[in-house]
């Protein structure tokens, strides 16, 4: 059965901030917000980011920020506030992911991998959440995987800092609920995205299909989709939540 992205979710009132937009997952979720209406606000370390924006739409700008440096993640938010004036929805979408064995595992490459994924979804979510809880409403989406709920061999920061999403998730959920602005996770398998397939490629990726139920891995466009609808006003009730999108590979 084909897949086909849709957008019949409305998000024409909507300005929504993505972290990590300029390629894989990030420009997938920017397109279909994008083909929803939304304004974007689109935030990564390529400086392509401009053009991918404006090339989506006039309406929409690109940021170039180190999310993992929050003075970089405090200017270029308070310049996308200025530009328009609110931020209903922030997808943290950011990572990085290098690989090696726990044993071996370059102290360095763990901090990194720490700042960007972790303290670098923090650091965004706080920067944006102050004018979310001033008006009473927003929506917080964090990327997190389904590395967070299982082991992954040679993923050991990897996995660690994504199930630190996951708590992060859980503590502002129940600290911003209360004030309307609901904060969930969404936890893919591998993605097929040029990294996910390099990353993945060959008998090491059969094999990895073959373990997942579907037996195939998730298209960009699935988790997209599964952004916008905890997004959405239909989601209002989703509070908390880590939405697991493995082909129930973590119920094995």
């Amino acid at each position: 059965m084909s897949f086909k992205p849709n957008a019949s979710y409305d998000f024409s009132d909507a300005v929504v901030v993505i972290t990590g937009a300029a390629a894989g997952i990030g420009r997938q979720v920017a397109e279909q917000f994008a083909a929803a209406g939304a304004t974007l606000a689109l935030i990564d370390r390529s400086e392509s980011i401009a053009d991918i924006a404006s090339n989506l739409g006039e309406v929409h700008r690109g940021w170039i920020a180190d999310i993992s440096d929050p003075e970089s993640v405090a200017a270029t938010a308070n310049r996308i506030l200025s530009q328009f004036g609110r931020v209903d929805i922030l997808v943290n979408n950011a990572g990085i992911g290098p690989l090696a064995p726990a044993e071996d595992f370059p102290l360095e490459t763990w901090d990194k991998t720490m700042a960007v994924n972790l303290r670098g979804a923090f650091l965004v979510a706080r920067a944006f959440a102050p004018d979310m809880l001033a008006r009473g409403q927003g929506r917080i989406v964090n990327l997190a995987s389904q590395a967070a709920v299982i082991g992954i061999e040679g993923h050991v920061a990897y996995c660690a800092s994504k199930a630190g999403v996951i708590g992060m998730t859980n503590c502002m959920a129940l600290e911003w609920g209360p004030r309307g602005v609901t904060v969930n996770a969404i936890s893919p398998t591998v993605v097929e995205t040029e990294l996910g397939l390099t990353g993945w490629a060959g008998e090491k990726g059969e094999r990895a299909r073959a373990a997942i139920p579907t037996r195939r891995f998730a298209r960009p466009a699935e988790i997209a989709c599964a952004i916008m609808y905890v997004a959405s006003r239909e989601a209002a009730m989703v509070n908390g939540a880590n939405l697991l999108i493995d082909g129930g590979y973590t119920i094995i």
